[in-house]
């Protein structure tokens, strides 16, 4: 997954010095700025989700949103945007590597949204925003929001009274701002196994998840009995 970049030219720049500035280096920091931000990115990806799948109900569309906008997936998106080397924090937390902590990427993306937002509009910010979130959104199924893999994977474990799955992180690389991780996915009964990749830990167990139901799936399987 490529990294992605700041399209958006401040004619305010105070605004972003703000979204980026963590409250440990004193005031103004990015915290009221986040409060809305966090408003925007929902208005956004419920608008966005309405607008590509006519035919879903209220129910799928929640839970997709939910997906969109959890911590981590906003954290992968502020990681490849590099929001983390460009934050301002006090030398404890930068000390204590808070520019690498989901929460804090997560926040400081909302702050830039409301940055952009108060600079330059709703329909600017829609414009820049979105195309942040367009690889998560192409990824979920078409016009519904399934159970997650891992939450599909267990019940159907639970469903034949087989042991749950084992994930293991298999490897990370990558720059901060552009990181990927390998998980593994390991069934004990029956034994089947696969790997999955993504821009968090979270993600990559999603991915290998996915691909041990693919597996399950296959026909003439006797574990899919």
């Amino acid at each position: 997954m490529t990294a992605l970049r700041l399209t958006h030219t401040f004619n305010h720049q105070g605004l972003l010095g703000q979204a980026l500035t963590h409250r440990s280096a004193g005031s103004p920091h990015n915290e009221r700025l986040e409060f809305l931000g966090d408003g925007i990115v929902n208005l956004l990806i419920a608008e966005a989700l309405f607008n590509r799948w006519p035919k879903a109900d209220e129910g799928a569309m929640t839970r997709a949103r939910a997906e969109l906008v959890r911590e981590g997936s906003l954290a992968a998106i502020a990681r490849r945007l590099d929001l983390g080397a460009q934050l301002t924090m006090g030398p404890g937390e930068m000390k204590s590597g808070g520019h690498r902590r989901d929460s804090i990427l997560a926040d400081a993306l909302e702050a830039v949204v409301a940055a952009i937002y108060l600079d330059a509009g709703f329909e600017t910010c829609r414009a820049v925003v979105l195309p942040w979130f367009e690889d998560l959104l192409a990824a979920l199924p078409e016009g519904k929001a399934e159970k997650d893999a891992k939450t599909r994977l267990q019940e159907w474990l639970q469903a034949r009274q087989r042991p749950l799955p084992l994930y293991e992180l298999v490897s990370e690389s990558g720059d901060d701002h552009a990181k990927m991780f390998l998980a593994r996915c390991s069934l004990q009964e029956p034994s089947v196994a696969a790997e999955g990749e993504g821009t968090s830990r979270r993600i990559a167990e999603q991915a290998a998840a996915a691909a041990v139901l693919e597996q399950l799936a296959e026909p003439k399987r006797s574990h899919a009995r």
